[in-house]
């Protein structure tokens, strides 16, 4: 029969095996990969609406930019500059950090391809 104290420096000894192991262990990734599907992009594209209205085309003498019809290349400019802070902004320079490369390029793509 063991006793208290060797059964608490047990304990101890199991835990902190469970602890290093733990520690070693890969984090998981914070988040699931980005669904690039067409039905992936348009629901990310949705997103959009509010403030760039639909399909990327803004209300008339609103002050925010239609994204509908203009180039891949400048979209993907401005994200990245939004991103770094380059570019001024509101709010896009936070919503740009959420995207990552692939998402705002395949976002730049869907929006070159709508009709202004």
């Amino acid at each position: 029969m063991m006793s208290r104290a060797a059964r608490a420096l047990a304990g101890l000894a199991a835990a902190a095996g469970a602890t290093l192991a733990a520690a070693q262990s890969p984090a998981p990734p914070a988040f699931g990969e980005p669904n690039l599907s067409p039905n992936g992009v348009r629901s990310m594209a949705a997103n959009c609406a509010a403030c760039h209205g639909t399909g990327g085309r803004a209300v008339a003498g609103s002050p925010v930019a239609s994204l509908a019809g203009k180039s891949r290349d400048e979209i993907v400019q401005s994200m990245a500059q939004f991103k770094s802070g380059a570019k001024p902004a509101t709010v896009m320079h936070q919503i740009a950090k959420g995207f990552g490369d692939a998402e705002i390029a395949a976002l730049a793509e869907y929006f070159s391809k709508q009709r202004r």
